[in-house]
């Protein structure tokens, strides 16, 4: 589902609603059946309120622009965690390794699946 144009507008609409909410994305991977999203951000954002925001958000305008005849687009249910001990670079590796892709970053392949680059 989350493929071509719908991939493509899902992108721009995270980057629009991270940008409203003063984060900055460090990975974005959009699977056809899912989204790793790494970002970061005010520490004092509820994760919960963050997932919230993007998901209402993207849904909102996805079902709007394309006829999906769905009530909802996304589960209510997300996994967080903070990097602690652990660098970008090993959770930006651990994106890229779930579609079985190198690394994304300084090299001409485009963004983790997108048109957009970084």
């Amino acid at each position: 589902m989350l493929e071509g144009e719908v991939r493509d507008r899902l992108e721009e609409l995270i980057e629009e609603k991270a940008d409203e909410l003063g984060l900055e994305i460090l990975e974005l991977a959009i699977r056809p059946d899912h989204v790793h999203l790494f970002i970061t951000g005010d520490p004092t954002f509820a994760p919960n309120k963050i997932m919230q925001q993007v998901k209402g958000y993207s849904s909102r305008h996805l079902r709007d622009e394309f006829d999906f005849g769905l009530p909802s687009l996304w589960t209510r249910s997300y996994f967080d965690s903070s990097a602690g001990d652990i660098s970008s670079e090993v959770i930006k590796e651990y994106i890229d390794a779930q579609a079985g892709e190198e690394s994304c970053n300084g090299t001409s392949q485009p963004r983790c699946g997108s048109n957009s680059t970084r």
